[in-house]
């Protein structure tokens, strides 16, 4: 018997199927653009996405030689927040705005000042910023009035995807617990909420809540057609992909943490209590077991700055390990600041190189992407270890793991000790784990997984921290130009 994952990314979109040991027998994966026509617009052409996502499915069927009549059911992971919207009649209501997008950053700023984020949350417990779907929602309000009176259901995208395939409408629990229209206390939406925000009228737009291993539907004959899919095949609520990834790394308890790294960087931890008493907001969300939060801080900071200069230079992961690897740690004084998609240190802050001499070479510049990325992290990380004061391990996943110059490197920065769980396709496989709890499979699969691990070379820890210093002392100048 197998089990089909669904992985909805920021770049990628891939599907792999399982058997009920973990097994991979089949993984496929394709680019899905993002297209940005304006300065700070993120947009995913909603028709397109579906059969991107049709096409990939089809494709790991065919790959494996699985008959589709052994697939039991099929879980989606995604990337939070943002805003796919339907019409009344269950249409596409234009294009879907990503999480990444920032057109809301003068909302954001008037709620700022109006203390609105300080009220929020000790209900929501979020913080409030621009890829929020209350943020992009209050956005349309105000300049699409047209369209805003269209909406019909507000969905994210794993929602969207499963609609795609069974016509069921539901908002999955962990991605839509972290939407600042939901009570965590109450464990449901909250008009009052909404109110506050200037959005009452739209909170009866937001479809049930479902949980990540509850069954939401099942595949459609339509879908069947397009997907490969036997119909009614059972399809469950699926997961925040941030969930997805700390499953993965199988977080048992307070002493690690998971570090992801791809669009975003993302650090999260798993506990069984919210801490009233911390004075950092750190944003909680509900987590894919019973009475158990995880909480994470994360920005759209991370690998994707490498990404984009890749393709500006065509170069490859092995060329750049190469040239990193022959340069001394922390050596240059070229510093990047990776805000291409957004920042962790101020709205409207964006990416740059500082530092650069004649003699610095491309390698310099690589070198500085790679450290750039993981100062940023640092921001994230060090919050983290306020509410996670015992942690030592850090379990890290994303593509960047595949790169032990970079790997040693974060070691080398926070003095901790990495491990790499050995799971391919976190996002799929987290997926389809919920898919087999939905259909009664125990899914206790990784509590003895394979592990590489980093620890840290005590003679760079010093070197990187003083690097990070400066990193520190650019981005609070950097600050006074916004």
């Amino acid at each position: 018997m197998y089990y089909l994952g669904i992985d909805c990314g920021g770049t990628f979109i891939k599907a792999a199927l399982f058997d009920q040991t973990g097994k991979m027998f089949s993984c496929v994966r394709e680019n899905i653009s993002v297209i940005s026509e304006q300065a700070g617009y993120a947009e995913r052409d909603m028709m397109e996405l579906w059969q991107i996502c049709a096409n990939v499915i089809q494709k790991t069927i065919s790959n494996s030689h699985i008959p589709p009549k052994d697939i039991q059911a099929i879980g989606i992971s995604a990337q939070g927040k943002g805003a796919f919207l339907l019409d009344k009649k269950n249409k596409p209501l234009g294009r879907a705005i990503l999480s990444s997008d920032q057109r809301a950053i003068s909302i954001v700023r008037k709620w700022q000042q109006l203390e609105i984020p300080e009220k929020l949350y000790p209900t929501t417990r979020q913080t409030l910023w621009t890829g929020h779907p209350v943020s992009i929602l209050s956005w349309i309000k105000e300049h699409q009035p047209e369209r805003y009176a269209q909406i019909g259901t507000v969905l994210m995208s794993h929602d969207y995807l499963r609609f795609c395939l069974t016509g069921q409408l539901y908002c999955e629990e962990t991605n839509i617990s972290e939407s600042n229209l939901y009570n965590m206390a109450l464990g449901k939406y909250d008009s009052s909420l909404a109110e506050l925000l200037d959005l009452k009228e739209i909170i009866s737009k937001f479809p049930p809540i479902i949980a990540s291993n509850k069954i939401a539907g099942y595949v459609t004959a339509d879908a069947a057609k397009l997907t490969g899919l036997k119909e009614g095949t059972p399809v469950v609520g699926g997961l925040f992909d941030v969930v997805s990834t700390a499953l993965c790394a199988n977080l048992d308890d307070e002493t690690k943490l998971n570090v992801v790294l791809g669009t975003w960087s993302v650090v999260s931890g798993i506990t069984d209590y919210i801490d009233n008493h911390q004075e950092t907001p750190f944003v909680y969300g509900c987590y894919a077991e019973p009475n158990k939060f995880i909480v994470h801080e994360a920005s759209p900071t991370s690998a994707g700055n490498l990404e984009w200069f890749i393709k500006q230079w065509n170069l490859d992961y092995q060329s750049i390990n190469q040239q990193i690897e022959k340069l001394p740690p922390a050596s240059s004084s070229v510093l990047f600041v990776p805000f291409l998609y957004g920042s962790n240190a101020g709205l409207g802050m964006q990416a740059g190189f500082y530092g650069m001499q004649a003699h610095h070479t491309q390698a310099h510049l690589l070198q500085a992407i790679y450290e750039g990325v993981l100062f940023s992290l640092m921001h994230h990380l060090n919050r983290m270890k306020q509410r996670f004061p015992n942690a030592t391990v850090l379990r890290v996943t994303g593509g960047p793991t595949k790169s032990s110059i970079w790997m040693q490197m974060l070691a080398d920065l926070t003095g901790m000790n990495l491990e790499i769980p050995e799971v391919e396709e976190t996002g799929c496989f987290g997926a389809a784990q919920m898919a087999m709890q939905g259909v009664n499979i125990n899914t206790k699969l990784l509590e003895s997984q394979a592990m590489a691990k980093y620890s840290p070379n005590l003679a760079n820890f010093e070197i990187y921290q003083q690097k990070y210093q400066k990193y520190q002392v650019l981005i609070n100048t950097l600050k006074h130009l916004v």
